[in-house]
């Protein structure tokens, strides 16, 4: 069962029940900040895509007028960066976690890895002293995502400590029936760390919830794993097929996607 002591949720003392409750208090004063500007890419980038599809329609070969290659990304082509922010700029999201995804029906093809990823992505951001989110999904008790039991709590070694926000949610996208956007609204400026699991369901919906709040997200891709799925024909699809269909939905257009931890600057 998850233990009933104090645990940070932007920064106001609140404890697990409480966390899992709803009731948890928000401190404004020790929530996370950062800058107090908007990152102006993000908005221009509203203004870029939508023009740019209407300008070439299916059938116009962009490629010819600019020529970039045939499979430049929507981010290429609209201008916006190919490089992640500094870390000591960012916000880390550590998503899903949890120890369902290192046993039994859901163990993901290269779960312990990626953990070693994150595991390093962490040490880094709480030495920059950055500000750290928790992400727990709750799918109820006696669920795979049980957070009062051993199989939903967060795998130890890259657990949450003192003073590090831990937000439950109850979908796939992070942002949707929690307070998460409101808890980074508190210090607006930051960009967007991602790490976690699963990359094709939470990882990738909660890049893309960002994406639409006016967020600048990157993904580090090894920090992130899946498992294999059926395809809708029911032919198999293996986890590295769908981890790399994952990772380039998301760099066509809602994120930065980096290979590595270390691919982060500093």
């Amino acid at each position: 069962m998850v233990q009933d002591k104090p645990a940070a949720i932007g920064g106001a003392s609140s404890t697990a029940s409480e966390i899992l409750a709803g009731t948890a208090q928000l401190d404004p004063a020790t929530a996370i900040t950062g800058s107090n500007t908007r990152s102006a890419e993000t908005e221009r980038s509203r203004d870029l895509v939508v023009p740019l599809m209407r300008a070439y329609p299916p059938g116009t070969c962009y490629a010819e007028e600019t020529g970039m290659s045939e499979n430049a990304t929507l981010r290429q082509l609209s201008g916006m960066a190919a490089q992640p922010a500094a870390l000591a700029d960012s916000t880390l999201i550590m998503i899903d976690c949890q120890n369902t995804y290192t046993q039994g029906v859901l163990k993901l093809v290269g779960v312990e890895p990626a953990l070693d990823q994150a595991a390093e992505l962490l040490e880094r951001a709480r030495t920059a002293r950055i500000p750290i989110v928790h992400i727990m999904h709750d799918d109820g008790e006696g669920s795979l995502y049980d957070v009062r039991d051993k199989i939903g709590q967060i795998v130890e070694r890259v657990a949450p400590r003192e003073g590090e926000l831990v937000i439950v949610k109850a979908f796939p996208n992070a942002f949707t029936g929690t307070d998460l956007d409101q808890r980074l609204k508190l210090g607006p400026g930051r960009d967007l760390i991602l790490a976690g699991f699963m990359t094709h369901m939470c990882v990738s919906s909660t890049a893309r919830g960002a994406f639409s709040l006016g967020y600048r997200p990157a993904v580090v891709a090894g920090a992130t794993a899946t498992r294999a799925l059926p395809d809708p024909l029911g032919r198999p699809l293996s986890a590295a097929a769908l981890q790399s269909a994952s990772l380039a939905g998301i760099s066509d257009l809602f994120g930065v996607v980096v290979p590595t931890a270390g691919d982060i600057p500093g």
